[in-house]
C-alpha cells in the first residue's frame, strides 16, 4: 500500500511538524512537573489508562476536566480499586457510556489483585504487552497500543478513527477502512517510527485532529501534502470512503416522576448490564404502537415496580441521541396510589426527597428531568 522509499520522509516530516504544531499540553502525556518526557522515559500508566478509556466515544476537550477531577479523587490504582461503585459513577456523571467507568473500576481491582496476564515482574502491576492490556475489560487493540506507546514509549501502532482517516487519505484507499482493518493495521505498523513511537503516534493523532479533519481538511498546513495520494487526486475530502449508515431507530419512552403523600420521589437503579448499568433513573419504558403515553407510563410502572399511579400533567419532553438509537422522553408527574414498589426489572428502588436527587448518579437525560422537576417545585 505504500512505497518503502517514502517511509523515512513521512516519519521525519510528521515529527518535524509535530514539534512545532502538536498538542504538547495534554496532562497525562507529561511528567508531573508539566515537562515532556524523554525518549524511552515511562509515564504514570494509571493516568494514561484512565484518559484512554475516557477518550473512547468522547472528545479530548470534554475529557480534560473529567480527567483532572478523577485524578484528584482517585490519584492512584489503589484508591480507585478501594472506591465504591456509587462514588465512581457519581464522578463519571455526564461523560456518558457509563460501562467505561465500571470497567475502569473492575480493571483496577483486577490489577491490584495481580489477576491480568502478562504483567511486569515484581510488584509492578502494569502489563507491557498487547495481550496483557486486551485482557482488561473494555480495552481493544488500539486503546492497548496507545497506552503502551504513551506510558512506556513501546513501539505499538494505533488505529483509532483519526488515524484511519489520515491513512485512508495518504494512500487514497478505494474502500471503507473498516472493511480492511488488517491492511490498515499493517500500514500503521509500517509507518510507525520504532525509535520514537510515543511521539509518532501522538503526532499522527494530532494531524488527524487539527489538520486532516473529517470535513474541509486543511491541506495547506499538512506536512504530508506532497506525498498524499488523496491530495494528488484533487479531492481529499472524498476519503475515507464510507459505507451507507443504517437507519437509526427511534423510540418514545414514557417516564413517570412519582411522588407519594410526603412529597418523596421514586427512583430505581438499573441492572448492571448495558451502557447505563448501575445508574439511577426515573421509572418508565417504551411506548407501544397506538398506545397513549399516559397508558405507557401506567403500564410500565405496573410491570416494573408493581405499583399503581395516577398520571398527571406533563413535566418535560426531551430528545437524546446515542450512537445506535434516538430516544424521546415524555415525562409526566405522577401520584402514587397503591402497591409497595418492587425492583422487578432493576437492582433496587428507593423513595428519596427532591433535595437528595443530586446525590445519585443519573444518566444525562435524567439530569434534565431533575432540573425541570426542581424548577417546578421552586415555582410552587
Amino acid at each position: 500500500m505504500l512505497d518503502p522509499g517514502l517511509l523515512q520522509p513521512l516519519r521525519e516530516s510528521l515529527l518535524a511538524w509535530w514539534e512545532i504544531h502538536g498538542r504538547h499540553d495534554i496532562p497525562w502525556k507529561l511528567r508531573p512537573d508539566g515537562s515532556r518526557p524523554g525518549p524511552g522515559e515511562p509515564l504514570d500508566p494509571f493516568g494514561v489508562w484512565v484518559a484512554e478509556v475516557m477518550l473512547q466515544q468522547t472528545q479530548l476537550a470534554v475529557v480534560r476536566p473529567y480527567w483532572h477531577r478523577w485524578m484528584a479523587a482517585f490519584p492512584d490504582l489503589g484508591a480507585l480499586a478501594a472506591a465504591s461503585e456509587h462514588d465512581v459513577l457519581m464522578l463519571w456523571q455526564g461523560l456518558g457510556y457509563y460501562a467505561r467507568a465500571r470497567r475502569l473500576h473492575g480493571g483496577a481491582q483486577r490489577l491490584v489483585s495481580g489477576e491480568p496476564p502478562a504483567a511486569a515482574a515484581g510488584n509492578d502491576p502494569w502489563p507491557r504487552t498487547l495481550e496483557g492490556w486486551m485482557a482488561m475489560p473494555g480495552i481493544g487493540r488500539s486503546t492497548a497500543a496507545s497506552i503502551l506507546s504513551t506510558a512506556f514509549d513501546l513501539p505499538y501502532p494505533i488505529l483509532d478513527g483519526n488515524v484511519q482517516r489520515v491513512l485512508a487519505r495518504l494512500v487514497a484507499h478505494p474502500g471503507p477502512p473498516k472493511r480492511e482493518l488488517a491492511g490498515f493495521w499493517r500500514l500503521s505498523e509500517t509507518l510507525l517510527n520504532p525509535h520514537r513511537p510515543r511521539a509518532f503516534n501522538q503526532a499522527l493523532m494530532d494531524l488527524g485532529a487539527s489538520v486532516c479533519t473529517p470535513r474541509n481538511p486543511d491541506c495547506g498546513r499538512c506536512p504530508w501534502r506532497g506525498l498524499c495520494a488523496a491530495y494528488a487526486a484533487g479531492d481529499p475530502g472524498r476519503f475515507p470512503v464510507k459505507d451507507t449508515p443504517p437507519p437509526v431507530p427511534f423510540q418514545v419512552i414514557g417516564v413517570g416522576v412519582v411522588q407519594d403523600g410526603q412529597g418523596r420521589v421514586l427512583i430505581d437503579q438499573r441492572l448492571q448490564e448495558g451502557l447505563l448499568g448501575g445508574l439511577w433513573e426515573f421509572p418508565g419504558g417504551k411506548q407501544e404502537p397506538g398506545e397513549a403515553i399516559e397508558a405507557t407510563i401506567q403500564r410500565e410502572l405496573r410491570e416494573e415496580l408493581a405499583i399503581e399511579v395516577t398520571v398527571g400533567e406533563e413535566l418535560i419532553t426531551l430528545e437524546h441521541a446515542y450512537s445506535h438509537k434516538r430516544l424521546r422522553f415524555v415525562v409526566h408527574l405522577c401520584r402514587w396510589r397503591s402497591g409497595e414498589p418492587q425492583p422487578l426489572a432493576s437492582q433496587q428502588v428507593r423513595w428519596v426527597t427532591p433535595e437528595e436527587l443530586p446525590g445519585y448518579p443519573f444518566p444525562a437525560a435524567n439530569a434534565r428531568i431533575i432540573a425541570a422537576f426542581q424548577a417546578r417545585i421552586a415555582a410552587g
